[in-house]
């Protein structure tokens, strides 16, 4: 069995044990066996809407697994995350593992899940559907073998992953709990995937507003859609290094009532993104100062004071990074090495990951089994030919990580502490 070259001699060793230990055997046996219910499940947890900021119905569906499925203080916070503990056998450390609840798509998007071929149709068939079926499997799996992990184990669906949710979950749960030593999310596609840094996002409600008018009786006036132009313009020439890569885009623009009225109100949602924080402010000073720019040379062009405009910022995702060699992602690697994969280590990425790197806790964001295509979009597609190879690393990298009575030591150190090794 080969274990990634960047795992050291100590995580190899332990991952040798792991994986000549029969009730691994069995655990992994059975997620492979468990794989048809994991598929129905996912497909039951699909028809169950979750669009932003109304994920209730499918938070009382998955806290009701797993209180079936055993786990200790199952709850829902007051954000509408759910979750329940796994005890551990003795003192280790603690780690959460979670995958959203979720999509991106509106209140009242059919999501009836369609066969063709053995290849599910379905809004939201994957992200992250396809993670909390896993997660389900795998605390499945648990049950079904005994077997003794020695940390404590925190399984659970985060809300307000995506979009305007703004990781509000996840940041809510390390808000109120203080004593987790790491995290993993179940999201993404590539099976092989360790993504283990995050890319930070600022997001931008942008709205200029004037006196109107009339384009001809009125024309004199400032214009809310000149203004926005204006910024726009500028925005676009805003020269960005490439490492660390550091984008920016106006998403939306609106405004106007008439082609022939001078506009009244405009406004724009901007999206700006970096992998390194530092970059991200330089970035944002640049964006705002555009912003305010742009009122005073509309305000000038027509010598007037009547232009305003209201900067909201709606989105504030922290940027983090790990190094490649922490213990966590070494971890990862020889779990997925462990499973035949080659383990990739991806770029940064926009996850529930970002939360928990930003505060220094050790966190990776691992890519589901199955093929998939369409993501975020109507036509989102899943192929589950095999996809428990999935749940089967998720459940060795939790086994790694903290620790198997009397067979091997937590590979994580408690206290959250990333270490190089």
């Amino acid at each position: 069995m080969n274990i990634s070259t960047l795992a050291n001699n100590k995580v190899k060793e332990v991952y040798q044990k792991i994986s000549s230990d029969p009730l691994t055997k069995q655990g992994l046996d059975f997620l492979e066996k468990d794989h048809e219910r994991t598929i129905n499940e996912q497909i039951v947890i699909c028809e169950i809407p979750a669009p932003p900021f109304k994920e209730q119905k499918r938070a009382e569906y998955i806290l009701t697994r797993l209180r079936e499925l055993g786990l200790d203080d199952c709850q829902m916070d007051d954000e509408g995350n759910v979750f329940g503990v796994r005890p551990g056998t003795k003192r280790g450390p603690k780690i959460f593992v979670s995958a959203h609840l979720d999509t991106v798509f509106p209140e009242g998007t059919d999501t009836t899940v369609k066969e063709v071929d053995g290849i599910l149709f379905a809004p939201g068939i994957v992200d992250d559907t396809s993670g909390l079926a896993e997660l389900l499997s795998v605390i499945s799996a648990f049950k079904e073998t005994d077997i003794k992990n020695m940390g404590d184990i925190v399984f659970g669906g985060t809300v307000g992953e995506e979009g305007l949710g703004d990781l509000r979950g996840v940041r809510a749960f390390f808000d109120n709990h203080d004593d987790i030593d790491g995290f993993i999310s179940l999201d993404g596609p590539e099976i092989s995937n360790i993504c283990y840094k995050g890319t930070g996002s600022y997001r931008y409600k942008v709205t200029y507003k004037g006196p109107g008018g009339h384009s001809f009786g009125a024309f004199g006036h400032p214009s809310a859609t000149h203004a926005l132009s204006r910024a726009a313009a500028a925005i676009a020439d805003i020269i960005t290094p490439e490492t660390p890569k550091t984008t920016f885009t106006i998403g939306e623009i609106h405004g106007g009532t008439s082609v022939n009225a001078i506009a009244e109100e405009a406004y724009m949602y901007v999206d700006l993104r970096s992998n390194d924080s530092e970059e991200l402010v330089k970035l944002e000073k640049q964006f705002l100062d555009i912003v305010q720019m742009s009122v005073k040379d509309e305000n000038a062009r027509w010598n007037s004071d009547q232009m305003t405009v209201n900067v909201e910022k709606i989105g504030n995702r922290p940027a983090g990074t790990q190094p490649d060699d922490s213990r966590i992602v070494q971890v990862a690697c020889a779990a997925t090495e462990a499973m035949g994969l080659t383990p990739v280590l991806a770029g940064a990425g926009s996850t529930d990951s970002n939360v928990p790197i930003s505060l220094g806790i050790p966190s990776v964001t691992l890519g589901k089994g199955g093929k998939t295509g369409g993501t975020h979009t109507l036509g989102e597609w899943f192929d589950p030919t095999g996809s428990f190879v999935g749940p089967q690393r998720a459940f060795l990298t939790i086994l790694g990580l903290v620790g198997v009575e009397n067979v091997s030591e937590p590979l994580l150190q408690k206290n959250s502490v990333t270490e190089g090794i």
